[in-house]
C-alpha cells in the first residue's frame, strides 16, 4: 500500500524513544479522536498519558505527506522532536487508513446490540433504540485521500445536446472502469449519482460494479462528480413536482444541465482529463469552441418573377445549428459557438418561423441547377415584397450578419442605394408654443418620420438602405420630452419647463446626430456663451465682515439677485427679463448654492452685488487657496494665512517685560492669541491640563499693557474662587508689571474695588462673584475679557452663564481644558460667550453633525497634549485596584441595590423616568457611598470597609517607598473618615476643601511641595483644578466621579510641568458593583474633546435610560458582576 506518512515517518519525526512511548499509548488504546477529517488532512486527539494527565493534539497532513502539529505536554517546547503523545496520535491515523475505517463512537452502541441475543425482551429493545439513534459512520468519500488504499477509477464525461420537445438542452454521459482497462457506459447516472453520494455500491457492467470501499476518483474527477449529483439531485426533485411536468427529465443514460448550472460545470468539465463533445455525427475531444462564423449562409437574390421587383432569400445551414437558446450558445459540428442571448433569441426564431422550399421553388432550383445543394443544405426560401425591401435591408440584413455570413446578388445590390443620413430638426417659437419639424434626407430623398405609414415610396426606385438605429434615437430623444407629435409635426404650448428641459438637456444631445436650425424667437430662450461664475470673498477691514461679490457673465448685476432666490428655491432655471432661460444647475452654481447654505445668507441681502456676514461666520467655509469659484481677495488671503501660520505673523518674539521664558509651544500659543486679537477675534485656548494655559495668557496680557493704559482700560479674568490668588501669585511671578485687584470680601469691599478700575490693569473675580455683582459689571467695558476653566459655563442656562454673556470687551478668550465634558451642547455654551454668533440657536445646533461644529470651532480652538509637546515630561502610569465588598457591606449593599432596581423599574415601565431622575441618581449616590463606606449614610454602622482599608494599605506602602500621596474623594465626610485613620496611624497631612479660603489654598500648595508633611487630601470639586501639586507623586481617586475629564484634570495636579517623577495615578473600585458601570460609562465618554477638534465616528454619551438599566444592572440576576481588571497605561 502506498501510505505517504508511514511508521518510519514518525520514528523520523519523533525519534526512537518518542516513537515506542507513543506506540504503546496507541495499542492501550489511549488516543481518541476530537476531530478525524482525511479529506481536509486536518487531526485533533486527546491522549490520556501514563499518570492519568490528558493532552490535547492537532495535527495537520499534507498532501505531499508534511506534518505540522503542536501538543499541550510541556515537553514539547523544550524539544526539537515531535512528542510521544503526537506519535501515539499518528500511529493510530496510519492503523484507519490501513484498515479503511474512521473512527467515531458506534462501536459501544453496535457491541450492545450484540449482547442483545443474550438478554431479556426489554434489555434487548433498549439496545435496538441505543442502535437506532447511534451516530452512523460518514458515507465513504469517492475522493482521493492521503493515506489512499483503494483504486482510482478513470471516468469519461460525454456533452451531448437533448431535445425534450420544446427547446434544446445540454446534458452529461459518463462512462466509468479501471484506469488501465475498458469504460463502461453507465445506464443510469442518476442512480450512480445518488450511490456515490450514499456511499454505496453500484451495478455499472456485468463483470464490473462501483465499490466505495475499493474504489475512488482523481481530485478534478471527484469534484466534477460531486457537482453532477446536486445537478442530480434538483433534477430529480423537477420530475417529481407537479410544476415539472412539462419540462422533461434526463433520460436514464443522461443528466440534464439546467442552463444556471452550466457555466459552473464547464470550468470543472474543462478541468477534466477525458471529456468530448457530441456535435453531430462527430465526437469532439474537449469542449472546443468552434472558430469563425455559424455555417449558415444568407444568399439574397431578384425574385424569378422579377415584374413586381420582389426579392429572395434563401437561407442554408439553418438545421445544421444546434440552438442552444437558454444558454446562449450554439453547437454547430466544429464545436460550441457563444452568441449574445438576443441573437441566440434570433436564430432560434428564424429557425421556427422559416419553412421548406415548397414545391415550385424546388422546381426554380432545379430548373437552374441548384436543387441538389438545396436538398443537401436544406434550404429554407422567403419572398421579399418591394415595399418592405428597404426596411429588410435596413434592419434584416445587419442582424443576418450576426447569424452567418450574408451573400447580396449584384442584381440586387445594383438596385441598393447608400446615401448618409442628414436629419434636419426645425425650431420654431410662436405665441408662446414651442414648434418642431423633422426630416430624414438621404441625398435626394426627404423622409418625414411622422408621415402616415401609408406614404409608401415607388416600387420602382432604387432600394435605400436607411440608417434605422439612428433615426431610432433621434425618435425616442423627441418622444421622451414635452411635445406633442402630430402628423404636421411636434407641438409645445404654454410648458416654460418642458420648454426649458427640451433647449437645455434633450437639445444637446440631438445636436451630434442632426443639424438644428432655429429661428430668432428661439434662439432668444438661449444663452449665446456658457455661463461663468465668479465669487471674490474679501474682508471688510472696518467692520470685520466678510464680503462676498457675485459676478455671472451674461447676467446683469441688477439681476443677480433674483437668479439666486431662484438657486435657493432650488429651481431648475431662472428666466431673464430678455426671456432667456439661465440653467441653474453646474458646478459652479452648485458651490454657490452650497455657499449660502452653509453661511444662511439671503439673496434678498444682496446690496450693490455684495452680501455680508460677520467673519466668525464664514471662515470656516473658505478653502486655504480658495476655489473655482471663490477667489479670495488680498486681505482675506492675509487673514487666512496668519491664522494658520500664526508662528510667521508679526508676534514673532514674546513680550520683553514677561519675567520667565516661554516653551516653544507656549510661544505658539501666545503668538496664536495675539493673532486673534489683532483680527478682533476671540478663541478657546484648550491645551491638556498642566501645559501652562495661565502663562500663556499672561504673555498675552504684558503684550497688551501698552494699549490698556493708553485707553484706561483693564483686562478681567475670571476664574473658580479657588484660583483667584494662584492667578495673583502667577500675575507677580511673570508680569510684575501688571497691578492686578482681586473683587473679593464683603460685598462693600468689592464695590469699592470696582469703583475705582483705573488703578489696575487687571481685575480677578470668581464666577459666583461676578454673578452677585453682575450690575456693577455691566456698566464696564473692558479691553480684555479671559474665561479661566470655562467649563464652569458650559451650561448656558445658568445665571453665571448669562451673567459672564452681559460683560462688555474686546478681546473674550476661554481658556480649558475640557471644552466638551459631557454633551456638543456645553461647546456651544463657551463659544456663545467668546464669540457669539458663531452658533446657531440650540434647536439648530442639534440638528449639526459633529463634522460641520467642528469645522465651525476649528479656526479659534487651540488645542496641544502633553504627549505632543512635553516628551521631557515622565510616564503617567495609570491602574485600576479593585476590592472585594466586606460581608456585612455587601448585604447593605444587595438590599439597597434590589430597593432601587424595584423602583427604577416602576419608573421604567410607566415612562416616568424623567419625571423621578432626580431621585433614581439620588440612589445611585447612596450606593456609590456603600462602596465607600456604609458609615457615610447608614447610622451606627459597625463594620467596616474594604476600600478604606485598601487605601490604607496602599498608603502605607506609598510612605515605605518614600512616595507622597494626593489623595481625592467627591465625599468630603469620607475624607474625614480618612483624617481620623490617618491621625490614628501619625501619618501627617494637608486637606484642602470647599470651605478652604482661596487665599490660603497656595500657601497650602507650596508648603507641601517644599517637602512639608506625607499626604494631602483633597475634595475633588475644590482641589480638581487650578492646584499646582508636583511635590506628589502619587495620586488615588478615592471614588470615581462620572466624568472622565473630572479625573483626568484632577490627576494633572500633580503630572504637570515641574515633574521631574514618574506619576501613578490609582483608581479604586469595589468589585462587582455601579463604580463597575461607572468605568465602562467613562470609557465611553473619553475621547469626547477629539470627537470635535478632530472629528470621529463615536456616538456621544449622556446619562440615558439606557445608562441608568446598565449602572443597576437591571435586565440580568447578578449582584457580582465579575472582576475589574487591573491595566497600566504608560503615556
Amino acid at each position: 500500500m502506498n501510505v505517504s506518512v508511514t511508521r518510519q515517518t514518525v520514528r523520523s519525526l519523533c525519534g526512537r524513544i518518542a516513537y515506542e512511548s507513543g506506540l504503546a499509548y496507541a495499542r492501550a488504546g489511549k488516543v481518541t479522536f476530537d476531530a478525524y477529517d482525511d479529506e481536509a488532512g486536518v487531526y485533533a486527539a486527546v491522549v490520556r498519558g501514563s499518570g492519568g494527565s490528558v493532552y490535547e493534539t492537532k495535527l495537520r497532513i499534507s498532501l505531499a505527506g508534511d506534518v505540522a502539529a503542536s501538543c499541550t505536554c510541556p515537553s514539547l517546547a523544550s524539544y526539537d522532536k515531535y512528542c510521544n503523545h503526537i506519535a501515539a496520535a499518528l500511529l493510530r491515523i496510519i492503523e484507519h487508513r490501513l484498515a479503511g475505517s474512521v473512527p467515531h463512537a458506534a462501536a459501544t452502541a453496535d457491541a450492545g446490540l450484540a449482547d442483545a441475543d443474550r438478554s431479556g425482551p426489554d434489555e434487548a429493545l433498549a439496545a435496538k433504540m441505543i442502535g437506532l439513534f447511534a451516530s452512523k459512520p460518514a458515507a465513504r468519500s469517492g475522493a482521493r485521500k492521503r493515506f489512499e488504499t483503494r483504486e482510482q477509477l478513470s471516468v469519461a464525461f460525454v456533452c451531448v445536446p437533448l431535445d425534450d420537445g420544446r427547446d434544446l438542452a445540454l446534458g452529461i454521459e459518463a462512462r466509468l472502469g479501471p484506469s488501465s482497462g475498458r469504460l463502461h457506459s453507465i445506464k443510469q447516472i442518476g442512480g450512480w449519482l445518488d450511490s456515490v453520494e450514499r456511499g454505496e455500491s453500484h451495478p455499472i457492467a456485468k463483470a464490473f460494479a462501483y465499490d466505495p470501499e475499493l474504489h475512488c476518483f482523481s481530485e478534478t474527477d471527484d469534484e466534477i462528480i460531486r457537482a453532477l449529483a446536486r445537478v442530480n439531485r434538483g433534477d430529480v426533485a423537477f420530475v417529481r413536482s407537479p410544476s415539472g411536468l412539462s419540462g422533461g427529465p434526463s433520460s436514464q443514460r443522461t443528466l440534464r444541465i439546467p442552463p444556471e448550472d452550466w457555466e459552473t460545470l464547464h470550468a470543472l468539465l474543462g478541468r477534466a482529463s477525458d471529456v468530448s463533445l457530441q456535435a453531430g455525427a462527430r465526437l469532439l475531444p474537449g469542449l472546443p469552441w468552434a472558430e469563425g462564423p455559424l455555417p449558415v449562409r444568407y444568399e439574397i437574390d431578384d425574385h424569378p418573377d422579377a415584374a413586381d421587383g420582389s426579392c429572395r432569400l434563401e437561407v442554408h445551414g439553418l438545421t445544421s445549428v444546434k440552438v442552444l437558446e437558454a444558454y446562449g450558445l450554439a453547437l454547430t459540428e466544429g464545436g460550441l459557438v457563444r452568441l449574445p442571448r438576443d441573437a441566440c433569441a434570433q436564430l432560434a426564431q428564424l429557425q421556427r418561423m422559416l419553412p421548406a422550399a415548397s414545391p415550385t421553388e424546388r422546381a426554380t432550383m432545379h430548373a437552374t441547377g441548384r436543387e441538389a445543394a438545396a436538398i443537401v443544405n436544406d434550404a429554407r426560401l422567403v419572398r421579399i415584397p418591394r415595399e418592405q425591401a428597404e426596411g429588410f435591408m435596413e434592419r434584416v440584413v445587419p442582424g443576418l450578419m450576426r447569424l452567418g455570413s450574408v451573400r447580396i446578388a449584384e442584381a440586387v445590390s445594383d438596385k441598393i442605394v447608400r446615401e448618409p443620413l442628414k436629419a434636419k430638426l426645425y425650431l420654431d417659437r410662436v405665441r408662446d408654443r414651442l414648434l418642431a419639424g423633422l426630416e430624414f434626407h438621404y441625398g435626394s430623398a426627404v423622409i418625414n418620420p411622422l408621415e402616415a405609414a401609408g406614404a409608401k415610396r415607388s416600387d420602382e426606385g432604387p432600394i435605400l438602405v436607411r440608417d434605422g438605429e439612428r433615426e431610432r434615437r433621434i425618435l425616442a430623444l423627441m418622444d421622451d420630452s414635452a411635445f406633442v407629435r402630430t402628423e404636421a409635426g411636434y407641438v409645445m404650448a404654454g410648458d416654460e419647463e418642458g420648454e426649458f428641459e427640451f433647449l437645455y438637456r434633450v437639445l444637446p444631445l440631438l445636436e451630434p446626430l442632426l443639424g438644428v436650425y432655429a429661428t430668432a424667437g428661439v434662439r432668444i430662450r438661449l444663452l449665446p456663451d456658457p455661463v461663468v461664475v465668479k465669487v471674490s470673498a474679501d474682508t471688510d477691514e472696518r467692520t470685520d465682515w466678510l464680503e462676498f461679490k457675485f459676478d455671472i457673465s451674461g447676467i446683469p448685476e441688477a439681476e443677480i439677485k433674483s437668479l439666486l432666490q431662484a438657486l435657493v428655491e432650488k429651481r431648475a432655471y431662472y428666466r431673464m427679463t430678455g426671456g432667456a432661460l439661465v440653467p441653474l444647475d453646474g458646478q459652479d452654481f452648485a458651490e454657490v448654492n452650497r455657499l449660502l447654505d452653509a453661511t444662511g445668507m439671503l439673496p434678498s441681502e444682496l446690496k450693490d452685488g455684495k452680501l455680508r456676514l460677520p467673519l466668525v461666520r464664514g471662515l470656516h467655509l473658505l478653502e486655504p487657496e480658495g476655489s473655482r469659484v471663490v477667489k479670495h481677495g488680498r486681505s482675506l488671503r492675509g487673514l487666512l494665512d496668519d491664522l494658520r501660520h500664526p508662528d510667521q505673523a508679526a508676534f514673532a518674539s514674546a513680550p520683553a517685560a514677561l519675567a520667565g521664558t516661554l516653551r516653544d509651544y507656549q510661544l505658539y500659543g501666545y503668538q496664536w492669541m495675539r493673532t486673534l486679537a489683532h483680527y478682533r477675534f476671540g478663541g478657546i485656548l484648550a491645551d491638556d491640563m498642566g501645559l501652562g494655559k495661565t502663562v500663556q495668557s499672561i504673555a498675552f496680557l504684558v503684550s497688551m499693557l501698552p494699549i490698556l493704559r493708553e485707553r484706561g482700560q483693564q483686562a478681567l479674568i475670571v476664574c473658580p474662587a479657588s484660583l483667584m490668588y494662584n492667578w495673583q501669585s502667577e500675575l507677580r511671578k511673570f508680569a510684575p508689571d501688571i497691578r492686578c485687584g482681586i473683587a473679593d470680601g464683603a460685598k462693600v469691599e468689592r464695590a469699592e474695588t470696582l469703583a475705582n478700575p483705573s488703578r489696575f490693569d487687571a481685575l480677578i473675580v470668581s464666577y459666583p462673584l461676578l454673578r452677585k455683582d453682575i450690575q456693577l459689571y455691566a456698566g464696564m467695558t473692558f479691553h480684555t475679557l479671559i474665561l479661566d476653566e470655562a467649563q464652569a459655563i458650559k451650561n448656558e442656562t445658568t445665571q453665571t452663564a448669562q451673567a459672564v454673556k452681559r460683560i462688555v470687551a474686546e478681546q473674550r478668550f476661554a481658556l480649558t481644558g475640557t471644552p466638551i465634558e459631557n454633551a456638543l451642547d456645553e461647546l456651544r455654551s463657551i463659544a456663545g460667550a467668546v464669540f457669539p454668533g458663531l452658533f446657531p440657536g440650540r434647536r439648530a445646533f442639534a440638528e449639526l453633525s459633529r463634522e460641520e461644529v467642528s469645522d465651525r470651532i476649528r479656526p479659534f480652538v487651540l488645542r496641544r497634549l502633553k504627549a505632543d509637546v512635553l516628551r521631557e515630561l515622565p510616564d503617567k502610569i495609570e491602574s485600576v485596584i479593585a476590592s472585594e465588598l466586606l460581608p456585612p457591606q455587601k448585604k447593605l449593599y444587595a438590599a439597597y441595590l434590589a430597593k432601587l432596581r424595584t423602583e427604577t423599574l416602576k419608573h421604567l415601565d410607566q415612562d416616568t423616568l424623567d419625571r423621578n431622575r432626580i431621585r433614581i441618581l439620588a440612589g445611585i449616590t447612596r450606593l456609590r457611598q456603600l462602596c465607600c463606606h456604609p458609615g457615610l449614610f447608614v447610622e451606627d454602622y459597625a463594620g467596616g470597609s474594604a476600600k478604606l482599608d485598601q487605601l490604607l494599605e496602599l498608603l502605607d506602602d506609598c510612605r515605605s517607598a518614600g512616595r507622597r500621596a494626593l489623595v481625592f474623594s467627591q465625599f468630603t465626610s469620607m475624607l474625614a473618615m480618612i483624617r481620623r485613620e490617618l491621625a490614628a496611624r501619625g501619618m501627617t497631612h494637608f486637606y484642602l476643601d470647599g470651605d478652604t479660603p482661596a487665599a490660603e489654598r497656595v500657601a497650602l500648595c507650596d508648603r507641601f511641595n517644599a517637602g512639608e508633611r506625607e499626604l494631602f487630601l483633597a475634595s475633588l470639586k475644590a482641589g480638581g483644578t487650578g492646584l499646582n501639586l508636583t511635590g506628589a507623586d502619587t495620586v488615588i481617586l478615592y471614588d470615581l466621579w462620572w466624568n472622565p475629564a473630572v479625573e483626568q484634570q484632577a490627576a494633572d495636579r500633580v503630572h504637570r510641568i515641574g515633574q521631574q517623577r514618574a506619576v501613578q495615578v490609582i483608581r479604586l473600585v469595589a468589585k462587582g458593583t455601579v463604580e463597575d458601570k461607572m468605568a465602562e460609562l467613562q470609557q465611553r465618554k473619553r475621547h469626547l474633546i477629539d470627537e470635535v477638534i478632530r472629528p470621529g465616528t463615536e456616538a456621544l454619551s449622556t446619562l440615558s435610560e439606557q445608562d441608568i438599566r446598565e449602572l443597576l444592572s437591571i435586565g440580568t440576576d447578578e449582584f457580582d458582576q465579575g472582576p475589574v481588571a487591573c491595566k497600566k497605561v504608560h503615556h
